[in-house]
Protein backbone atom coordinates (compact mmCIF):
# COMPACT_ATOMS: atom_id res chain seq x y z
CA UNK A 1 0.00 0.00 0.00
CA UNK A 2 1.11 3.42 -0.43
CA UNK A 3 1.87 3.92 3.03
CA UNK A 4 3.82 6.98 4.92
CA UNK A 5 6.09 8.73 2.13
CA UNK A 6 3.97 6.60 -0.71
CA UNK A 7 6.20 4.46 -2.34
CA UNK A 8 5.10 2.52 -5.17
CA UNK A 9 7.63 -0.34 -6.49
CA UNK A 10 6.63 -2.37 -9.91
CA UNK A 11 6.28 -6.01 -9.85
CA UNK A 12 9.42 -5.49 -12.64
CA UNK A 13 12.59 -4.32 -11.05
CA UNK A 14 13.49 -2.61 -13.81
CA UNK A 15 10.38 -0.42 -14.10
CA UNK A 16 9.47 2.35 -11.87
CA UNK A 17 5.54 2.20 -11.30
CA UNK A 18 4.31 6.43 -11.43
CA UNK A 19 0.93 5.07 -9.19
CA UNK A 20 -0.62 8.42 -8.27
CA UNK A 21 -0.01 12.39 -8.79
CA UNK A 22 3.63 13.26 -9.00
CA UNK A 23 4.68 9.86 -8.79
CA UNK A 24 5.87 7.45 -6.31
CA UNK A 25 6.62 9.78 -3.04
CA UNK A 26 3.73 12.11 -5.08
CA UNK A 27 6.44 14.89 -5.09
CA UNK A 28 7.56 15.00 -8.97
CA UNK A 29 11.06 12.69 -8.23
CA UNK A 30 11.92 9.23 -10.47
CA UNK A 31 14.52 7.03 -9.83
CA UNK A 32 14.51 6.14 -13.81
CA UNK A 33 17.65 6.57 -15.81
CA UNK A 34 17.76 6.68 -19.83
CA UNK A 35 15.49 8.93 -20.24
CA UNK A 36 14.61 11.07 -23.59
CA UNK A 37 16.41 13.97 -23.84
CA UNK A 38 15.13 15.14 -27.24
CA UNK A 39 11.53 14.24 -28.90
CA UNK A 40 9.30 15.79 -31.22
CA UNK A 41 6.18 14.41 -33.49
CA UNK A 42 8.86 12.41 -35.76
CA UNK A 43 11.70 11.46 -33.11
CA UNK A 44 11.47 9.52 -30.09
CA UNK A 45 8.14 8.39 -30.17
CA UNK A 46 6.75 5.27 -29.15
CA UNK A 47 2.97 5.38 -29.46
CA UNK A 48 0.83 8.74 -29.85
CA UNK A 49 -3.07 7.21 -28.57
CA UNK A 50 -5.96 9.65 -28.78
CA UNK A 51 -7.75 10.20 -25.38
CA UNK A 52 -11.61 10.63 -25.97
CA UNK A 53 -13.40 13.52 -24.06
CA UNK A 54 -11.37 15.95 -22.19
CA UNK A 55 -9.09 16.00 -18.91
CA UNK A 56 -6.00 17.27 -17.20
CA UNK A 57 -5.29 14.18 -15.03
CA UNK A 58 -2.08 13.21 -15.04
CA UNK A 59 -1.17 9.02 -16.66
CA UNK A 60 -1.12 6.68 -13.34
CA UNK A 61 0.80 4.14 -14.09
CA UNK A 62 1.29 0.46 -12.70
CA UNK A 63 2.73 -2.67 -14.14
CA UNK A 64 1.26 -2.64 -17.57
CA UNK A 65 -1.53 -0.10 -17.48
CA UNK A 66 -1.50 3.32 -17.55
CA UNK A 67 -4.87 5.09 -15.76
CA UNK A 68 -6.70 8.62 -16.27
CA UNK A 69 -9.94 10.28 -16.32
CA UNK A 70 -11.33 12.28 -19.01
CA UNK A 71 -15.20 13.83 -19.12
CA UNK A 72 -16.92 13.32 -22.47
CA UNK A 73 -20.27 13.88 -24.08
CA UNK A 74 -22.95 11.96 -23.13
CA UNK A 75 -24.12 9.08 -25.21
CA UNK A 76 -27.12 10.18 -26.73
CA UNK A 77 -27.02 13.67 -26.65
CA UNK A 78 -26.17 15.60 -29.67
CA UNK A 79 -22.49 16.29 -29.70
CA UNK A 80 -24.05 20.17 -31.03
CA UNK A 81 -25.69 20.65 -28.55
CA UNK A 82 -23.85 18.92 -26.08
CA UNK A 83 -20.62 21.45 -27.05
CA UNK A 84 -23.30 24.32 -27.00
CA UNK A 85 -24.66 24.17 -23.42
CA UNK A 86 -21.58 22.20 -22.14
CA UNK A 87 -23.44 21.27 -18.94
CA UNK A 88 -23.85 17.33 -19.35
CA UNK A 89 -20.75 14.87 -18.82
CA UNK A 90 -19.79 11.50 -18.52
CA UNK A 91 -17.16 11.27 -16.15
CA UNK A 92 -14.74 8.08 -17.82
CA UNK A 93 -11.89 6.45 -16.13
CA UNK A 94 -9.99 5.43 -19.20
CA UNK A 95 -6.81 2.57 -18.84
CA UNK A 96 -4.44 2.04 -21.83
CA UNK A 97 -1.85 -1.07 -22.32
CA UNK A 98 1.80 0.80 -21.60
CA UNK A 99 3.43 -1.34 -24.14
CA UNK A 100 1.20 -0.44 -27.20
CA UNK A 101 -1.11 2.62 -25.77
CA UNK A 102 -4.43 0.74 -27.07
CA UNK A 103 -7.21 1.49 -24.64
CA UNK A 104 -8.62 -1.64 -22.51
CA UNK A 105 -11.22 0.26 -20.52
CA UNK A 106 -12.96 3.19 -21.02
CA UNK A 107 -15.99 2.98 -17.77
CA UNK A 108 -18.16 5.39 -17.51
CA UNK A 109 -18.61 6.01 -14.11
CA UNK A 110 -20.68 8.87 -13.21
CA UNK A 111 -23.49 10.87 -15.81
CA UNK A 112 -24.40 14.52 -15.10
CA UNK A 113 -27.05 16.43 -16.61
CA UNK A 114 -24.94 19.80 -15.33
CA UNK A 115 -21.51 19.57 -14.71
CA UNK A 116 -21.32 23.44 -13.62
CA UNK A 117 -18.89 25.85 -14.70
CA UNK A 118 -15.36 25.27 -15.02
CA UNK A 119 -12.62 27.61 -15.44
CA UNK A 120 -11.04 27.83 -18.81
CA UNK A 121 -8.10 26.29 -18.13
CA UNK A 122 -9.66 23.67 -16.12
CA UNK A 123 -11.63 20.49 -16.85
CA UNK A 124 -14.46 18.35 -15.54
CA UNK A 125 -11.94 15.71 -14.75
CA UNK A 126 -8.39 17.16 -13.81
CA UNK A 127 -7.42 15.14 -10.16
CA UNK A 128 -5.44 11.91 -10.94
CA UNK A 129 -6.11 8.69 -10.13
CA UNK A 130 -4.10 6.55 -7.31
CA UNK A 131 -3.33 3.01 -8.11
CA UNK A 132 -2.41 0.52 -5.99
CA UNK A 133 -2.46 -2.98 -6.16
CA UNK A 134 -5.71 -3.81 -7.98
CA UNK A 135 -7.31 -0.79 -7.43
CA UNK A 136 -7.86 2.52 -8.97
CA UNK A 137 -9.51 5.09 -7.40
CA UNK A 138 -10.97 8.22 -9.37
CA UNK A 139 -11.74 11.67 -7.99
CA UNK A 140 -13.81 14.18 -9.97
CA UNK A 141 -14.21 16.95 -7.01
CA UNK A 142 -18.18 17.08 -5.80
CA UNK A 143 -19.15 15.31 -9.04
CA UNK A 144 -17.51 11.83 -7.16
CA UNK A 145 -15.62 9.57 -6.43
CA UNK A 146 -15.16 5.95 -6.80
CA UNK A 147 -13.17 2.76 -6.45
CA UNK A 148 -12.57 0.47 -9.48
CA UNK A 149 -10.69 -2.89 -9.94
CA UNK A 150 -8.52 -3.04 -12.64
CA UNK A 151 -10.11 -5.03 -14.90
CA UNK A 152 -12.55 -1.77 -14.64
CA UNK A 153 -15.51 -3.14 -12.43
CA UNK A 154 -17.03 -0.40 -10.19
CA UNK A 155 -16.77 -1.27 -6.39
CA UNK A 156 -17.93 1.63 -5.08
CA UNK A 157 -19.16 5.24 -5.52
CA UNK A 158 -20.15 8.51 -3.51
CA UNK A 159 -19.94 11.80 -3.17
CA UNK A 160 -18.34 14.62 -1.34
CA UNK A 161 -20.69 17.91 -1.42
CA UNK A 162 -18.86 21.38 -1.89
CA UNK A 163 -18.74 23.85 -4.54
CA UNK A 164 -15.48 23.93 -6.37
CA UNK A 165 -16.47 27.03 -8.03
CA UNK A 166 -13.79 26.80 -10.88
CA UNK A 167 -13.95 22.99 -11.71
CA UNK A 168 -12.66 20.00 -9.84
CA UNK A 169 -8.67 20.22 -8.64
CA UNK A 170 -6.75 18.59 -6.11
CA UNK A 171 -5.77 14.66 -6.89
CA UNK A 172 -6.26 12.05 -3.60
CA UNK A 173 -3.94 10.27 -1.74
CA UNK A 174 -3.80 6.99 -0.24
CA UNK A 175 -2.64 6.09 3.82
CA UNK A 176 -3.17 2.55 4.47
CA UNK A 177 -6.64 1.60 4.34
CA UNK A 178 -7.55 5.38 4.04
CA UNK A 179 -8.09 7.64 0.77
CA UNK A 180 -7.70 11.16 1.68
CA UNK A 181 -8.80 13.96 -0.05
CA UNK A 182 -9.14 17.75 0.90
CA UNK A 183 -12.77 19.55 -0.07
CA UNK A 184 -12.06 23.22 -0.09
CA UNK A 185 -15.22 24.89 -1.49
CA UNK A 186 -16.52 28.73 -1.75
CA UNK A 187 -19.06 27.25 0.42
CA UNK A 188 -17.51 25.04 2.99
CA UNK A 189 -13.51 23.86 3.49
CA UNK A 190 -12.99 20.22 4.67
CA UNK A 191 -10.78 16.98 4.57
CA UNK A 192 -12.15 13.84 4.08
CA UNK A 193 -10.43 10.55 4.76
CA UNK A 194 -12.96 7.68 2.91
CA UNK A 195 -12.48 3.67 3.89
CA UNK A 196 -10.88 2.04 0.39
CA UNK A 197 -13.23 -0.77 0.88
CA UNK A 198 -16.70 1.06 1.30
CA UNK A 199 -15.97 4.51 0.13
CA UNK A 200 -17.74 5.76 3.63
CA UNK A 201 -16.58 8.47 5.59
CA UNK A 202 -13.82 7.49 8.02
CA UNK A 203 -12.97 11.11 9.33
CA UNK A 204 -14.27 14.37 8.25
CA UNK A 205 -12.45 17.91 9.57
CA UNK A 206 -13.83 21.17 9.06
CA UNK A 207 -11.96 24.18 8.76
CA UNK A 208 -12.47 27.84 8.03
CA UNK A 209 -10.69 29.54 5.18
CA UNK A 210 -11.20 29.79 1.21
CA UNK A 211 -11.73 27.87 -1.95
CA UNK A 212 -8.44 25.83 -2.78
CA UNK A 213 -7.31 22.91 -5.13
CA UNK A 214 -4.56 21.26 -4.19
CA UNK A 215 -3.36 17.67 -3.30
CA UNK A 216 -2.52 16.76 0.47
CA UNK A 217 0.99 15.43 0.63
CA UNK A 218 1.15 12.09 3.91
CA UNK A 219 4.59 12.57 5.49
CA UNK A 220 6.43 10.96 8.04
CA UNK A 221 8.57 13.40 10.33
CA UNK A 222 10.35 12.42 13.38
CA UNK A 223 8.49 9.23 14.02
CA UNK A 224 4.88 11.34 12.98
CA UNK A 225 2.67 10.37 10.38
CA UNK A 226 1.01 13.92 9.39
CA UNK A 227 -0.96 14.58 6.36
CA UNK A 228 -0.64 18.77 5.06
CA UNK A 229 -2.82 19.82 3.16
CA UNK A 230 -2.88 23.41 1.84
CA UNK A 231 -6.19 25.21 1.93
CA UNK A 232 -7.26 28.69 1.52
CA UNK A 233 -5.35 31.21 4.31
CA UNK A 234 -3.51 28.28 6.14
CA UNK A 235 -2.26 25.18 5.53
CA UNK A 236 -3.23 22.62 7.75
CA UNK A 237 -1.08 18.98 9.37
CA UNK A 238 -3.61 16.73 10.31
CA UNK A 239 -2.92 12.80 12.01
CA UNK A 240 -4.23 10.92 8.90
CA UNK A 241 -5.66 8.06 10.79
CA UNK A 242 -8.43 10.61 13.18
CA UNK A 243 -8.03 13.78 10.98
CA UNK A 244 -6.91 15.85 14.48
CA UNK A 245 -5.22 18.94 13.66
CA UNK A 246 -1.67 19.24 14.27
CA UNK A 247 0.13 22.37 13.20
CA UNK A 248 -1.34 25.04 11.13
CA UNK A 249 0.78 27.97 9.52
CA UNK A 250 -1.02 31.36 7.95
CA UNK A 251 -0.15 32.79 4.68
CA UNK A 252 -2.74 36.45 4.49
CA UNK A 253 -4.64 36.57 1.98
CA UNK A 254 -3.87 33.25 0.58
CA UNK A 255 -5.95 31.00 -1.69
CA UNK A 256 -7.11 29.11 -4.96
CA UNK A 257 -3.89 27.10 -3.69
CA UNK A 258 -2.87 24.45 -6.44
CA UNK A 259 0.63 23.21 -5.56
CA UNK A 260 1.07 20.27 -3.71
CA UNK A 261 3.66 20.45 -0.89
CA UNK A 262 7.38 18.80 -0.78
CA UNK A 263 9.07 17.52 1.81
CA UNK A 264 12.73 17.90 2.28
CA UNK A 265 15.69 18.24 4.49
CA UNK A 266 13.12 18.04 7.70
CA UNK A 267 11.19 20.90 5.90
CA UNK A 268 7.67 20.79 4.27
CA UNK A 269 7.38 23.02 1.34
CA UNK A 270 4.16 24.98 1.12
CA UNK A 271 3.28 27.32 -1.64
CA UNK A 272 0.82 30.17 -0.55
CA UNK A 273 -2.08 30.76 -3.43
CA UNK A 274 -2.92 34.14 -4.83
CA UNK A 275 -2.74 37.13 -4.78
CA UNK A 276 0.97 37.41 -3.75
CA UNK A 277 2.36 33.80 -4.51
CA UNK A 278 5.14 32.54 -2.07
CA UNK A 279 7.21 29.50 -0.87
CA UNK A 280 7.23 29.22 2.78
CA UNK A 281 9.61 26.56 4.25
CA UNK A 282 8.35 25.28 7.28
CA UNK A 283 9.49 22.70 9.99
CA UNK A 284 6.48 20.19 10.74
CA UNK A 285 6.70 19.49 13.86
CA UNK A 286 5.27 22.52 15.77
CA UNK A 287 1.24 22.07 17.34
CA UNK A 288 -1.01 24.33 17.27
CA UNK A 289 -0.79 27.23 15.24
CA UNK A 290 2.95 27.84 14.03
CA UNK A 291 5.56 30.58 13.15
CA UNK A 292 8.26 32.49 13.84
CA UNK A 293 11.22 29.40 14.27
CA UNK A 294 8.78 27.40 12.32
CA UNK A 295 9.37 28.93 8.95
CA UNK A 296 13.03 28.50 8.07
CA UNK A 297 12.48 30.69 5.11
CA UNK A 298 10.39 31.93 2.87
CA UNK A 299 11.00 33.01 -1.37
CA UNK A 300 8.32 35.75 -2.90
CA UNK A 301 9.75 36.21 -5.79
CA UNK A 302 8.88 34.83 -9.31
CA UNK A 303 7.12 32.07 -7.53
CA UNK A 304 4.18 29.12 -8.74
CA UNK A 305 -0.08 29.76 -8.41
CA UNK A 306 -0.02 26.55 -9.74
CA UNK A 307 2.90 24.29 -10.69
CA UNK A 308 4.21 22.88 -7.58
CA UNK A 309 7.57 22.71 -6.30
CA UNK A 310 10.34 19.75 -6.84
CA UNK A 311 13.46 19.34 -4.82
CA UNK A 312 16.71 17.57 -5.90
CA UNK A 313 19.78 17.14 -3.78
CA UNK A 314 19.99 19.83 -1.97
CA UNK A 315 18.03 22.45 -4.43
CA UNK A 316 14.56 23.46 -4.67
CA UNK A 317 13.37 24.09 -7.59
CA UNK A 318 10.08 25.89 -9.30
CA UNK A 319 8.29 27.58 -11.75
CA UNK A 320 6.06 30.39 -12.26
CA UNK A 321 3.04 30.36 -14.44
CA UNK A 322 4.52 32.87 -16.71
CA UNK A 323 7.47 30.78 -16.82
CA UNK A 324 10.20 31.71 -14.60
CA UNK A 325 12.35 29.06 -12.95
CA UNK A 326 14.07 28.92 -10.21
CA UNK A 327 16.56 27.06 -8.06
CA UNK A 328 17.06 28.00 -4.40
CA UNK A 329 18.96 26.09 -1.55
CA UNK A 330 16.50 23.83 -0.41
CA UNK A 331 17.70 24.46 3.21
CA UNK A 332 18.08 28.07 3.51
CA UNK A 333 16.20 29.71 0.40
CA UNK A 334 19.45 31.33 -1.09
CA UNK A 335 18.80 31.88 -4.98
CA UNK A 336 21.42 30.63 -7.38
CA UNK A 337 19.38 31.42 -10.53
CA UNK A 338 16.86 32.56 -11.83
CA UNK A 339 15.81 32.14 -15.60
CA UNK A 340 12.89 32.99 -18.14
CA UNK A 341 12.42 29.63 -20.08
CA UNK A 342 9.44 30.82 -21.70
CA UNK A 343 5.39 29.94 -21.99
CA UNK A 344 2.81 29.65 -19.40
CA UNK A 345 3.28 26.71 -16.68
CA UNK A 346 0.64 24.87 -15.22
CA UNK A 347 1.96 21.63 -15.03
CA UNK A 348 4.36 20.40 -12.22
CA UNK A 349 8.08 20.09 -13.39
CA UNK A 350 9.61 16.51 -13.10
CA UNK A 351 13.06 15.56 -11.16
CA UNK A 352 14.41 12.60 -13.46
CA UNK A 353 17.57 11.21 -14.32
CA UNK A 354 19.72 14.22 -13.16
CA UNK A 355 17.73 16.35 -15.06
CA UNK A 356 14.38 18.47 -14.51
CA UNK A 357 11.46 18.91 -17.05
CA UNK A 358 9.58 21.85 -17.09
CA UNK A 359 6.98 21.34 -19.53
CA UNK A 360 4.40 24.63 -20.65
CA UNK A 361 0.82 24.33 -21.73
CA UNK A 362 2.07 24.74 -25.27
CA UNK A 363 3.45 21.67 -25.68
CA UNK A 364 7.42 22.74 -25.41
CA UNK A 365 9.63 20.74 -22.74
CA UNK A 366 12.54 22.78 -21.25
CA UNK A 367 15.09 20.56 -20.09
CA UNK A 368 18.25 21.20 -17.98
CA UNK A 369 20.80 19.63 -15.60
CA UNK A 370 19.81 19.42 -11.96
CA UNK A 371 22.17 21.59 -10.39
CA UNK A 372 23.50 25.57 -9.31
CA UNK A 373 24.50 26.64 -12.20
CA UNK A 374 21.64 27.01 -15.23
CA UNK A 375 22.51 24.25 -18.15
CA UNK A 376 19.52 24.25 -20.74
CA UNK A 377 19.84 20.61 -22.63
CA UNK A 378 17.34 20.81 -24.79
CA UNK A 379 13.83 22.33 -25.77
CA UNK A 380 11.27 19.89 -27.22
CA UNK A 381 7.84 20.16 -28.41
CA UNK A 382 4.56 18.03 -29.16
CA UNK A 383 1.60 19.43 -30.86
CA UNK A 384 -1.38 20.69 -28.86
CA UNK A 385 -2.02 22.31 -25.09
CA UNK A 386 -0.69 20.37 -22.33
CA UNK A 387 -1.80 21.09 -18.84
CA UNK A 388 -1.23 17.87 -17.33
CA UNK A 389 1.93 17.18 -15.33
CA UNK A 390 4.65 14.42 -17.13
CA UNK A 391 4.62 10.94 -15.42
CA UNK A 392 7.82 8.83 -15.84
CA UNK A 393 8.31 4.90 -15.60
CA UNK A 394 9.78 2.49 -17.61
CA UNK A 395 12.53 4.58 -19.16
CA UNK A 396 9.95 6.94 -21.01
CA UNK A 397 8.26 9.94 -20.59
CA UNK A 398 4.61 9.53 -20.66
CA UNK A 399 2.64 13.32 -21.65
CA UNK A 400 -0.72 14.28 -21.97
CA UNK A 401 -1.56 16.91 -24.38
CA UNK A 402 -5.31 17.72 -24.82
CA UNK A 403 -6.26 15.64 -27.12
CA UNK A 404 -3.51 12.35 -26.71
CA UNK A 405 -1.23 10.62 -24.26
CA UNK A 406 2.25 10.03 -25.78
CA UNK A 407 5.29 7.45 -24.95
CA UNK A 408 8.43 8.95 -25.43
CA UNK A 409 11.51 7.01 -25.23
CA UNK A 410 15.39 6.43 -26.46
CA UNK A 411 15.19 3.32 -28.73
CA UNK A 412 17.29 1.54 -26.32
CA UNK A 413 14.28 2.02 -24.05
CA UNK A 414 10.97 1.75 -25.89
CA UNK A 415 11.39 -2.15 -24.25
CA UNK A 416 11.07 -1.52 -20.99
Amino acid sequence: MLLGLGFGLCAAAWAEDWPQFRGPTGQGNSAETGLPLAWSESKNIVWKTPVPGRGWSSPAIQGDRIWLTSAADPEGLAASVANLLLRGRSLRAIALDRATGRIVHNVEVFRLTDAGSMHAKNSHASPTPVVEGDRVYVHFGAHGTAALTSSGEILWKTRLPYNHLHGTGGSPVVFGDLLIVSCDGTDVQYVAALDIETGRIRWKSNRSGAMAYSTPLVIRAEGVDQVISPGGLRAVSYDPRTGKELWWVRYGEGFSNVPRPVYRHGLAYICTGFYQPALMAVRPDGKGEIGGSHVAWTERRSMPLTPSPVVEGDEIYTVSDNGIASCLDARTGKAHWRERIGGNHSASPVAADGRIYFLNEAGECTVIAAGKTYDKLAVNTLDGQTLASIAVSGGSLFIRSATHLYRIADPGAQDR
